[in-house]
């Protein structure tokens, strides 16, 4: 049987970018559900704010939204070409997007995304924080303090600022959906910031899905395993990117268009009853 081109196993080709990584730059590039991905209408009129939409997961989670109704403010760190295409795959969906730069390490500036959003697009029904920051170190005494400062403000502080920032905009049925990880349960140490993070980002799911339950307003989560994204060339040693998700039961990295559908679940009313969980999706690897 002929190997299915979006969904390549590995070895793939040794590669190694700067950080924060680009799309294009990726071999084999990432499936996003550019050619794929098909609408139904299940977010028809919301509006979503998605962190980290310019490439992987919040890319492929961008394209599913707006072929399913939704308008989207796209927000990314400094990947201009990537976040100009997604704002293209957005459009070409008949929907409206914005491209939002900026360091969502900052409360302010995670502040003036949500009040962007409501202000352009008129309101905020879904909130998607994916944003995710990482490297890798085989010693804990490599580990720069601020380099945990960082991964802690870009992967936890950041959903809570724009949780606490577009929870008052909300109404009864609106989602958040925070993205965490097979590492919140099966911890590689070699990402121990990471990891730690993805911790604390499901333990923040499930308190926040407490606090705000009687509001209406369901706060999920979507745990991937390994997914072929920037963040890997650019923060694992080529050899290991190469043999990237080998170890799963299906034998190779997710793309991420294979996420999207879980996305889709949880923001819509396919998942109106459905608050406080992490959702699986990481290629056979169990989270027990």
């Amino acid at each position: 049987m002929a190997e299915d081109t979006r969904r390549p196993t590995p070895p793939y080709p040794k590669q190694h970018q700067e950080p924060p990584g680009k799309t294009e730059a990726m071999q084999p590039v990432p499936d996003h559900g550019e050619q794929s991905y098909r609408g139904n209408g299940k977010l028809e009129g919301k509006v979503a704010l998605i962190t980290g939409a310019d490439s992987g997961i919040g890319k492929a989670v961008a394209i599913a939204f707006a072929r399913e109704g939704a308008d989207i403010l796209i927000s990314y760190l400094n990947e201009d070409d990537d976040a100009a295409d997604t704002v293209k795959w957005v459009e070409s969906a008949g929907r409206r997007a914005i491209a939002a730069s900026g360091d969502i390490t900052s409360e302010e500036h995670c502040q003036e995304l949500v009040q962007r959003t409501v202000r352009e697009l008129g309101g905020i029904d879904i909130l998607v924080n994916n944003a995710a920051f990482q490297r890798t170190y085989s010693d804990i005494s490599d580990i720069p303090a601020d380099e945990w400062d960082q991964t802690f403000r870009t992967n936890i502080y950041a959903p809570f600022f724009l949780a606490k920032a577009a929870i008052p905009y909300m109404r009864p049925g609106s989602s958040i959906i925070n993205t965490t990880s097979i590492q919140s349960r099966q911890p590689s140490p070699q990402l121990l910031a990471y990891a730690s993070t993805k911790g604390a980002i499901s333990n923040f799911t499930a308190g926040l899905a407490e606090m705000v339950a009687e509001k209406g307003i369901r706060v999920n989560a979507v745990a991937p395993g390994p997914i072929w994204t920037p963040l890997i060339p650019s923060t694992m040693p080529a050899e290991k990117a190469a043999k990237f998700g080998q170890q799963t039961l299906i034998g190779r990295a997710g793309q991420p268009a294979e996420l999207a559908g879980a996305y889709v679940l949880l923001a819509s009313e396919l998942g109106s009853y459905m608050t406080g969980a992490v959702v699986p999706v990481t290629g056979g690897e169990i989270m027990i």
